[in-house]
């Protein structure tokens, strides 16, 4: 039932930035700040919470900054990366996240630009 995902070697590096980015959507990465996730969020940015909520790119920020204020003692796990090139320097990034009593397939759309990495979506599914 599940696909058998791959990621083709050209774009395992790829692969590897956005994974040491993607923990901006719960604060959990080393050095993350205020203003780096601005940097990292593009102004049209949305997201679909894993309750099927849609959030706006300044609420989603508000969130950020509070976790990062508070973070979680628990630990959150990540894992099951893959990427695929959805179209000229776009990409969706998909994992699945493990926190306590929840886990929850993530997905999001990551655009290259000339300053660097930005977000454009992000969506949470809860799995059943």
């Amino acid at each position: 039932m599940e696909p058998k995902l791959a990621v083709p070697a050209s774009l395992q590096p790829v692969l590897e930035e956005l994974r040491r980015l993607e923990p901006l959507f719960h604060a959990a990465y080393p050095g993350a700040a205020t203003d780096r996730f601005e940097q990292l969020v593009a102004p049209e940015f949305w997201e679909v919470g894993a309750s099927g909520r849609r959030y706006s790119r300044e609420f989603c920020l508000g969130v950020l900054r509070d976790r990062q204020r508070t973070p979680a003692e628990e630990e959150w796990v990540t894992r099951d990366f893959h990427v695929a090139a959805i179209a000229a320097d776009t990409f969706l990034l998909t994992y699945t996240l493990e926190q306590p009593g929840r886990v929850t397939r993530r997905a999001t759309l990551w655009r290259r630009c000339a300053d660097g990495w930005k977000a454009v979506y992000h969506q949470g599914t809860v799995v059943a």
